[in-house]
């Protein structure tokens, strides 16, 4: 399968970036350094009330594990994106983003006074500026999925964070079935028991692929076959 390059970038630890995914293309995202978070938002970047849903993602697929061959629903049953490819193996939909009390209770105060660009960022602030963007705000801040990180979940329903999930060169491509706006920011997991502040870098790619890419995530379930149809007749 040919892929054409379109554009690449790499987001520094504690960076952010919004862009449109087109429809027919794949976000490439890689682990640069190993142990990197990647917190990220989906909506239908041509009508932005609809959103990624994540417990329709779940439920949908019968799993809490989301890898190659899942699909990221929206919350009107179409495929924001679908996971082609993945050396991760694991991505959480659990844990979502800190805020700035949370960093600076657990990083110290971090000030950007004496820090500069090192200063101590958090996950609700950075994608708010992006959404900004965008025309959106705090109500449109709802479920975000962690790339690179795996929450596991115990008999009792408590969280446990998998350090060393994602090493270096790992990487995850998302095809998109529709235009869809992507919302990310580069921060340490909230649940990441690291107590020191150190966000990871991470590369992104924009390719052009075939919609044969996505014939395994289609195919998995029947669920995943309705979802790419209503996708389709989206676009009819």
């Amino acid at each position: 399968m040919t892929e054409e390059l379109l554009y690449q970038e790499r987001v520094p630890g504690g960076g952010t970036a919004s862009f449109i995914l087109r429809r027919g293309q794949t976000l490439r995202l890689t682990d640069v350094e190993g142990g990197a978070n990647v917190s990220l938002l989906l909506f239908n970047a041509d009508d932005r009330s609809e959103r990624l849903n994540l417990p329709d993602t779940l439920k949908g697929q019968h799993t809490a594990r989301l890898t190659a061959g899942h699909c990221l629903y929206s919350d009107m049953g179409r495929v924001l994106a679908a996971v082609v490819r993945d050396t991760c193996g694991w991505h959480d939909s659990f844990g979502g983003v800190a805020n700035a009390a949370e960093v600076a209770e657990k990083y110290g105060a971090g000030r950007y006074q004496e820090l500069r660009n090192g200063f101590h960022r958090n996950g609700t602030d950075n994608l708010l500026v992006e959404l900004a963007k965008w025309g959106l705000g705090l109500e449109d801040l709802l479920m975000t999925l962690n790339l690179f990180s795996r929450v596991d979940v115990d008999a009792e329903g408590a969280f446990a964070f998998v350090p060393g999930n994602s090493r270096a060169g790992d990487l995850v491509e998302l095809y998109a079935p529709m235009n869809t706006l992507v919302v990310l920011t580069a921060l340490q997991h909230p649940l990441d028991p690291d107590p020191v502040y150190a966000p990871r870098p991470v590369d992104l790619a924009q390719l052009r692929a075939a919609p044969e890419a996505a014939e395994r995530c289609r195919t998995s379930r029947p669920e995943n076959e309705r979802a790419f149809q209503n996708t389709a007749r989206y676009f009819l």
